[in-house]
């Protein structure tokens, strides 16, 4: 194998690179984006238990913004409860950008893996006719081994190239649906969360509106 990564030149070190960098990114975004991490289950029927009993503290706050994206999207809600519920979805809204960025992070530099991981191919692959070429100018076509070291460094050069491209383009794709998915699911638990912060405030603005009235 190492004689391989040799005999395809120095294009090969970056595509090596790419090759690495790819590998750690699809570990660290596999761990970061499980379902425990991003929307830990019954998260969204406690927050809704603190709502109904009107236990919603800093400490609450803090903790559940801390746990996870889901948490953190949820407690913004909390936060402006007592709020006009317009004010209250922008700020959702407004948490939901910063939210989605976090999830999305490093997905745009695995795209431009799978985008430039071939070009860095195609880059060894044309240095390596041009050594072959040069081989047939300068020795004419009586040496088939130098000849045969510029086509096996081509050849190399744009295996390499698409053995990094192919993985990195299907991992950027699965990875961008998988945070789609949850992106739709964190909207549905805020509209929930944001209905029911809507009911409560109105649960207690009725009292005060009955005490003022003559």
């Amino acid at each position: 194998m190492l004689q391989l990564v040799m005999a395809g030149g120095w294009a090969v070190w970056p595509i090596l690179l790419c090759s690495a960098w790819v590998l750690a990114v699809a570990i660290e975004r596999a761990w970061a984006l499980r379902r425990q991490a991003v929307m830990p289950p019954g998260l969204a029927d406690e927050v809704a238990r603190w709502i109904q009993s009107g236990i919603v503290d800093p400490a609450h706050l803090q903790s559940l913004a801390a746990a996870s994206p889901l948490g953190q999207l949820l407690a913004s809600a909390l936060e402006a409860r007592d709020r006009p519920r317009e004010q209250i979805k922008e700020r959702l809204e407004d948490t939901g950008r910063h939210v989605v960025f976090r999830l999305e992070r490093h997905l745009s530099g695995l795209g431009t893996i799978a985008l430039i991981a071939p070009l860095l191919g195609l880059l060894g692959t044309v240095i390596g006719l041009v050594r072959m070429f040069m081989t047939v100018m300068g020795a004419g076509i009586g040496d088939p081994g130098q000849m045969a070291g510029g086509i096996g460094e081509a050849l190399i050069c744009t295996a390499g190239g698409l053995v990094v491209a192919i993985p990195a383009y299907v991992l950027h794709r699965w990875y961008r649906a998988r945070i789609d998915g949850y992106v739709v699911e964190m909207e549905q638990q805020a509209a929930r969360v944001l209905d029911l912060v809507t009911a409560a405030a109105a649960r207690r603005a009725r009292p005060r509106s009955a005490a003022s009235a003559p």
